[in-house]
């Protein structure tokens, strides 16, 4: 059964793995398949979704919408994060010419308010701004924050891909602190560990949501140098601690982490989810968690 975590001073309380809907648009399920999925992952105790406006071409809050509405009375179970400030060329936005970024406070209640219709909820838990905006007015973003508090409809704010620096700017206006920064974290890709990012969380006692937790695939098929490198040193070390797969060493690794990262899983098939859960039981040394940083960065440490 997976733990319920406080990811920050003030709340709120999350499920240590998280599930994502990015790509539910490609599960192929129906309604009731949906609601199965979701079921079965409260279960193990993952009562945290992730989700933002723009995944599956605007789709994917639909869909999720449609499953719980099949059974309203679960949302009491869950925790609910959605993401907004992209603005994505699509079939749905012909009038935009290019993608770009809103954080302008008109964007962002209506975001909300989407968000809130189509995922059939009254009450966001966390919303989060999914990428900087070179123009975000951090005293505007402030307001339409505070005004969604205020009405009921956002209880946490958060943001996604935030420099520290950037981090420190919108939290300097807010009364309400950002309670997550959710970032890449993989074996391939762990820059935040290098610029300060997991430096500043782990300072505020704020809990990194890591995304992109395999690697989009590339550590498993990738055949780069680096991919080929973290390979072969990850199922080195699925022998050695008795990990069924490299899936459950990628999880222990960035579960290390001393900001103790939430991991999002992104499947969609409840057998890698309960891997995935599996995985919780599992620890890395210090040696063998610098192996793989070392085997990613190619050298050996300083």
């Amino acid at each position: 059964m997976v733990a319920k975590v406080t990811i920050a001073p003030q709340g709120p309380d999350f499920s240590e793995l998280v599930q994502g809907y990015w790509r539910l648009a490609d599960w192929g399920m129906t309604p009731q398949e949906r609601l199965t999925f979701i079921k079965q992952h409260l279960e193990l105790g993952i009562t945290t979704v992730d989700h933002a406006d723009i995944y599956g071409n605007y789709e994917c809050e639909v869909l999720f919408g449609e499953a719980l509405a099949l059974e309203p009375s679960l949302r009491e179970q869950m925790q609910i994060v959605t993401k907004c400030d992209i603005q994505l060329c699509s079939d749905k936005h012909p009038e935009r010419k290019i993608n770009h970024y809103d954080t302008s406070s008109a964007h962002i209640y209506q975001s909300v308010n989407n968000s809130l219709e189509r995922l059939g909820v009254s009450e966001i838990d966390v919303l989060l701004i999914h990428r900087l905006d070179v123009l975000l007015d951090a005293d505007e973003v402030a307001e339409a924050f505070a005004e969604l508090h205020k009405v009921g409809k956002v209880k946490h704010f958060g943001v996604s891909n935030f420099t520290p620096s950037q981090f420190s700017l919108l939290q300097s206006r807010l009364g309400k602190p950002l309670v997550t920064n959710q970032v890449e974290i993989n074996p391939l890709n762990f820059n935040v560990a290098d610029d300060g990012t997991l430096d500043q969380l782990q300072m505020l006692r704020t809990r990194p949501m890591a995304w992109s937790c395999l690697g989009g695939g590339e550590i498993f098929k990738g055949q780069s140098e680096q991919a080929v490198r973290v390979r072969n040193v990850l199922e080195e070390l699925r022998e050695e601690i008795g990990a069924e797969s490299i899936d459950q060493v990628i999880y222990a690794w960035v579960r290390r982490l001393p900001s103790k990262p939430l991991a999002i899983v992104g499947s969609g098939k409840i057998e890698r989810v309960q891997s995935a859960v599996a995985a919780l039981d599992l620890e890395l040394t210090r040696e063998q968690w610098y192996r793989v940083w070392v085997a990613s960065k190619g050298h050996g440490v300083p």
